[in-house]
């Protein structure tokens, strides 16, 4: 007979591959308890309800994922001068790290994180940004030291157009992995991905801004006031 924490592992195991695979809203609890091959009881014992058990499937990446993102933006903030490339590079090791804790655990943790926002998993999102909020202040703190010319309200946008594009790539990425292999017969692995991607955020985030909206911007300031 199965231990506590063995049933509990079971779930989380079952819960990740399904969630990961089908996504959040079109995973059932009974499809997880079947897989799992445990009964509904032990589900509600170990989490509660589904919104607890999709949460604690991904803090067990996020619980990994972190702190080493902390570490990372924490040794690039002292340095004098960073650049957006610089930022966004401090993702790489933090996320690629996640396949020696768990078996393809850089690309299900994407799948994951992608399916959270694209399946509208409000409580997932308010998870994240309340958990790990010194660690997201510390990213805004080094885009703004990457380029102090940005306002806060250039940051804001850009980092809301950053996080759309690195979701679709994320809750995408093997589909993307396959069409690429198809279409011009790479075989391309998650760091490939993540490669490619690094610049066109930094670029992105870094790219001039127009003085059209840094009129308008100043405009609504003095509407405002």
């Amino acid at each position: 007979m199965a231990g506590k924490g063995e049933t509990k592992s079971k779930i989380l195991d079952a819960a990740e591959q399904l969630f990961a695979e089908h996504g959040f809203k079109d995973t059932s609890l009974r499809t997880i308890t079947s897989k799992a091959g445990v009964n509904l009881a032990s589900v509600n014992y170990h989490f509660g309800d589904k919104k607890s058990l999709v949460r604690a499937v991904l803090a067990r990446y996020l619980e990994e994922f972190m702190p080493q993102l902390e570490r990372e933006l924490q040794t690039l903030l002292v340095k004098d001068n960073i650049s957006m490339e610089d930022v966004f590079t401090c993702t790489k090791q933090p996320l690629l790290g996640l396949d020696t804790f768990r078996r393809r655990g850089a690309s299900v943790f994407m799948q994951l994180i992608g399916r959270g926002y694209t399946d509208v998993q409000g409580h997932l999102r308010w998870f994240i940004t309340t958990r790990y909020d010194s660690v997201l202040k510390l990213f805004t703190q080094a885009v703004v030291k990457a380029n102090p010319s940005l306002k806060p309200e250039h940051v804001f946008w850009r980092l809301h157009f950053t996080l759309g594009a690195v979701i679709f790539t994320m809750a995408s990425n093997v589909a993307l992995g396959e069409i690429a292999e198809n279409d011009f017969g790479h075989n391309v692995s998650t760091e490939d991905i993540v490669d490619r991607l690094i610049p066109y955020l930094a670029a992105g985030v870094d790219a001039p801004v127009s003085n059209d909206l840094s009129l308008v911007s100043s405009d609504s300031s003095r509407s405002a006031s």
